[in-house]
């Protein structure tokens, strides 16, 4: 049997990377809002279980802040959009 590489050691070969710039999504901590109410703001918007969000808005309470999701930019802004429209503090940084 004759096996021949599928590449020739002298063939160049094009390497196609995915560059992502991730950005997080932070929300951060205030004294208006209720824990229910960023709890099922983190459920609705950004896709969280219950028991993340929970985590989550503790995290907030207790450090000022929370990472609540990773991605683009562009998936992002629209959910940082959506958590101020429902009065809560939010950045994509």
């Amino acid at each position: 049997m004759n096996t021949k590489p599928l590449i020739a050691p002298d063939e160049e070969v094009l390497v196609l990377e995915e560059s992502t710039d991730l950005r997080d999504l932070v929300v951060y901590n205030d004294d208006v809002n209720t824990f229910d109410h960023v709890i099922k703001t983190l459920i609705d918007v950004c896709g969280h279980e219950p028991m993340q969000a929970e985590q989550c808005t503790l995290l907030i309470h207790y450090k000022g802040q929370c990472t609540v999701k990773v991605g683009s930019y562009e998936e992002l802004e629209p959910m940082c959009t959506a958590i101020h429209d429902r009065g809560i503090s939010a950045d994509v940084v």
